[in-house]
């Protein structure tokens, strides 16, 4: 679940991201301050949009992906709750962007620019990932977006299939990750090697 707050250029509005709607058609039912975004197909829930959030939940800043405390939590379920929803949220402490290690690279038999890695993102836990850099290769320290991660300029990763094979997340490259004086070069970044596997990586810090 990602929580995203930019007064700026959305006003002041908590958007909750639940899950992928993989591009169905979508309807929105909103009662007071509280709106929920659904599939038409199946009436699955696939985000929330909190207005007057402040109100809410106090002061609150951000321009993008932010994180909420148990406390702050509460009182978005206490919102829904008073607009006559029956859902809760839950709080996920997993980070999304995280720092991998790729432990196997190959290129992608019908492509000549995309490899399929397998990527270690935390104690053991390995994703399949395609990836189109030209500098990636079995080794290296990364920066990995896993399924569920907000990249900085909006874009949510969801598990996809490139040229028929399955990637569950996105390797990054500095510009993606809007790092400061980031090279204008293609290329994912390369992280030193003592940096730690499944660790958060410091996003727009």
């Amino acid at each position: 679940m990602i929580f995203a707050y930019n007064k700026e250029h959305v006003g002041d509005v908590l958007m909750v991201i639940v899950s992928d709607d993989k591009g169905l058609d979508n309807q929105v039912e909103r009662k007071g301050n509280v709106a929920r975004i659904s599939v038409v197909e199946d009436d699955q829930t696939v985000a929330w949009n909190i207005f007057e959030a402040s109100a809410v939940l106090g002061d609150i800043k951000g321009v993008g992906q932010i994180e909420l405390t148990d406390e702050q939590l509460t009182k978005v379920n206490e919102e829904l709750a008073r607009a006559g929803f029956s859902e809760t949220l839950l709080n996920e402490i997993d980070p999304k962007i995280v720092i991998g290690f790729v432990k196997s690279c190959k290129k992608h038999p019908d492509s000549d620019h995309l490899s399929i890695t397998q990527t270690e993102v935390n104690n053991g836990e390995v994703l399949q990932i395609v990836c189109g850099a030209p500098n990636i290769k079995a080794g290296q320290k990364v920066v990995v977006a896993k399924p569920g991660a907000m990249m900085p300029d909006g874009l949510m990763i969801w598990p996809g299939v490139l040229r028929g094979v399955e990637s569950f997340g996105m390797i990054c490259s500095a510009g993606e990750l809007r790092l400061p004086d980031a090279p204008a070069k293609k290329g994912i970044l390369e992280l030193p090697f003592d940096a730690v596997i499944g660790e958060a990586f410091p996003v727009g810090k």
